[in-house]
């Protein structure tokens, strides 16, 4: 695991100096070891979290002749096939890494090679005789890649700090921040600067030193079946869906250096748990956190699966300086996200690293198998389309004219919405009728949705279920612009690399060809994923509610965190800025310091933003 920077210029000559300077400010997802290679206009580097191969995976890794190079980001996990099948094609190795791999691959395959990787990855490679840079990104996009292309060349890096050492413009996105504040992140392809892009999970691209862009993408995931594949039963699906959730975690377990497993002491990283019992001869280490406030705490289910399966089990119960953590967190995001999930992400981050320096986790398995509360709300409030349509627009009309804060009122908003999908994206992400009170016009999104219809078309049109087409966004989207990033931002600023077994592509594959209706029963998820593997689990486990991964952000905002949110979002800074409406702000602060409403979200999404601000400079 680590972390990559570089560049290919069109007429400069690369500076090392350049590239060290990327690379330190990326240093935290690499502490163990720098590389740099320049040649000509073109300087690539790397900071090394050590996983594989200690001794000769030393990177820059080049090929035979030394005019290929590679600088790698992530873990290739069907590498040793690969090697036996290119050295029988004459291809000679150096090293015992994955990375290396990556070279020799691309020599005889080129794009076409992404289809054969098996894991999570972004690289970088030089081709020195056609004089281009190629890069790409894993399926999923676990891994980041953010590049800039300018009249002076190229430049990418795994974060946007590192590009931040360059000499890129960095004029802020408006549209970029419209879309925060509908989702709490900024979605791929886009970032806060106008000038940065990110590459998309799935996608390539090539830079040639004349200035010449191609760009493809390799792979996407299905969309969800309606119907199960002729000839599959339920029973023979949980039969080879257990088969294949065992192979995930099995090859997510070669390591060089301690390896360890998240629990929380939910379905996912219980069964990811288990799995790994079964596969490895030693005692599984299991890192779990938890806060005083019980509604916040899963340390009780955490245990015992940790019983179960005999772990060597590490628990703390934490007490943050959330103030100095709040803002660290700010800074290695290098762009507005919102998702207060980060918080716990980097505490139990922090707390695995103690003892190892790789960990799984359980993440993907609600988007791959329903397991979210709001798929299952999807059908629950299908009565509402049975209220007629001229009724609907006078219920619009009187939610409309309703005071915000009075009761109420999303109720009726919902009931008037037009379709399922739309009362799923405007209750699960900023409703559009908050956003109009709290932004100015300038930073609305158009009320007709066209960026969702836009920007994701290919889940609007892969399914004519509501429910499907939720799950698409959700697996694709939204997993990809925020789940992950929160996962892979906050493991690396602990120098912690973490695998995820459920979004193994060959087993997300698999769960695509599955209707939605084995997994999604009786209002509750993972049906499927209960069948196959739900015997390994504690009973108590199977009946319990859902709990989100979170942190008693409503509770600090009135007590550890209060001063600093009231400072930032009264403040004749943020307010100059003219992206929101003073007064209503004011007003989500009383309501929330009164108990009235819970208005975390909102006030959380603006403090990160407005402390983004701060941290770039603006």
């Amino acid at each position: 695991m680590c972390g990559i920077a570089g560049f290919l210029l069109r007429e400069q000559p690369a500076r090392p100096e350049l590239v060290r300077a990327m690379c330190a400010q990326i240093r935290h997802r690499g502490p163990d070891d720098e590389g740099v290679h320049v040649d000509g206009r073109c300087g690539i580097g790397m900071r090394r979290l050590s996983i594989i191969d200690l001794a000769t995976g030393h990177q820059p890794i080049s090929n035979e002749d030394g005019t290929v190079w590679v600088v790698f980001n992530g873990e290739i996990y069907n590498y040793q096939c690969l090697r036996q099948d290119l050295m029988a094609r004459g291809h000679r190795f150096q090293t015992n890494s994955d990375t290396e791999t990556l070279v020799h691959l691309y020599e005889q395959e080129g794009a076409e090679g992404l289809k054969r990787l098996r894991g999570m990855f972004a690289y970088a490679i030089w081709d020195a005789p056609q004089k281009k840079l190629f890069l790409a990104r894993d399926r999923f996009g676990k891994k980041p890649l953010y590049y800039a292309v300018l009249p002076q060349g190229l430049y990418f890096a795994s974060e946007l700090r590192a590009l931040r050492e360059t000499a890129i413009p960095l004029d802020i996105d408006s549209e970029a921040l419209r879309l925060y504040f509908q989702f709490n992140y900024i979605p791929d392809p886009l970032t806060a600067f106008r000038s940065v892009r990110k590459l998309p999970a799935g996608g390539w691209m090539e830079y040639s030193a004349d200035g010449t862009v191609r760009q493809g993408r390799y792979w996407q995931l299905p969309p969800p079946a309606s119907e199960p594949p002729s000839g599959l039963t339920q029973a023979s699906a949980a039969a080879a869906l257990r088969e294949k959730f065992d192979e995930a975690v099995r090859i997510r377990l070669i390591s060089d250096v301690p390896l360890g497993a998240f629990l929380s002491g939910g379905i996912d990283s219980s069964s990811v748990v288990a799995s790994m019992t079964l596969a490895s001869p030693e005692p599984v280490r299991t890192f779990s956190i938890g806060f005083d406030e019980a509604d916040f705490n899963e340390l009780s289910y955490a245990s015992l699966v940790a019983r179960k399966y005999r772990t060597d089990h590490h628990e703390i119960l934490v007490r943050p300086d959330s103030v100095n953590l709040v803002q660290k967190l700010v800074t290695h995001f290098g762009e507005p996200f919102g998702d207060s999930s980060a918080i716990p992400t980097y505490i139990v981050s922090e707390f695995a690293a103690r003892h190892v320096k790789v960990a799984l986790s359980g993440d993907g398995g609600d988007e791959l198998f329903a397991g979210y509360d709001s798929f299952a709300l999807i059908e629950k409030r299908r009565v509402f389309d049975r209220v007629p349509r001229p009724l609907r627009r006078i219920v619009s009309a009187i939610a409309a004219a309703l005071p915000y804060s009075a009761y109420g009122k999303n109720y009726l908003r919902m009931i008037s919405r037009p379709s399922a999908l739309q009362r799923y994206f405007e209750f699960n992400y900023a409703p559009y009728f908050t956003r109009s009170r709290l932004l100015q016009p300038e930073w609305m999104l158009p009320a007709d949705g066209s960026y969702l219809q836009r920007a994701f078309a290919e889940c609007l049109l892969a399914d004519n279920s509501d429910l499907a087409q939720a799950m698409y966004f959700e697996a694709t989207a939204n997993l990809t612009g925020d789940m992950l990033v929160k996962v892979d931002r906050m493991s690396m600023a602990a120098s912690l690399e973490v695998r995820c077994p459920l979004l193994d592509h060959e087993l997300a594959e698999f769960a695509a060809t599955l209707p939605h209706s084995w997994k999604l029963r009786n209002g509750r998820g993972k049906h499927i994923l209960l069948e196959a593997i739900g015997d390994r689990l504690p009973p108590e486990l199977l009946h319990r509610g859902k709990m989100g991964f979170g942190v008693p952000l409503s509770h600090w905002f009135r007590d550890s965190l209060r001063a600093l949110l009231w400072d930032q979002l009264t403040g004749q800074r943020f307010l100059n800025r003219n992206i929101v409406s003073s007064g209503f702000v004011r007003g989500l602060l009383e309501e929330h310091q009164r108990g009235r409403r819970d208005n975390s979200v909102w006030l959380w999404s603006l403090l990160v933003l407005e402390l983004w601000f701060h941290s770039a400079g603006f």
